[in-house]
């Protein structure tokens, strides 16, 4: 069992990675899609329709898509006064009941994005041409990636593997 974990775990790492630079790709075209917005409206006084719908999509897949991957690595933050008094094991315990919990919000998200996704997939982004559907994907794919990351979490708690948590000086044993 710890080596399919850990074979889990190496995959996870590389796609989280490919998240991750994603997630920055996103970022930075965003970037330059509000600067385009800018220099439009102010230099060129054309500004381009589909600069600022483009960047509140991006907007969505950047939030959705870094959250996913700070939930993998432990860069959240979290109230763990508490933890530090207690035993080992409950704290381990205490762990994963967090992460059922993000299980059941990433399950959430990916519901409720498709329930959304489908109520407005005949509809159009205007400025786009594209399905009003699309504004959801990023919440379902999120929610997919939350779910994955969390399930990791919990695997490698289960085979007696590290699981990183932010502020976590102390290696689970």
């Amino acid at each position: 069992m710890v080596d399919f974990v850990l074979a889990f775990s190496r995959i996870l790492a590389v796609f989280s990675r490919l998240v991750l630079w994603m997630a920055g790709a996103g970022l930075v075209a965003m970037t330059v899609f509000i600067g385009m917005q800018v220099w439009g409206r102010f230099v060129l006084n054309d500004t381009p329709t589909w600069t600022e719908t483009s960047s509140i999509l991006l907007m969505g897949w950047v939030i959705f898509l870094g959250a996913a991957v700070g939930i993998r690595e432990g860069n959240h933050l979290s109230f763990d006064v508490l933890l530090y008094v207690l035993p080992r094991p409950v704290v381990k315990i205490c762990h994963s009941i967090s992460d059922l919990v993000v299980i059941a919000f990433g399950t959430g998200m990916i519901g409720y994005g498709l329930q959304l996704a489908a109520t407005t997939w005949a509809t159009t982004i205007p400025n786009l041409g594209i399905t009003g559907a699309t504004s959801f994907f990023s919440l379902i794919f999120g929610g997919v990636l939350m779910v994955l990351f969390s399930l990791e979490r919990l695997l490698r708690r289960v085979v007696g593997l590290h699981t990183p948590r932010f502020g976590d000086d102390v290696i689970e044993e």
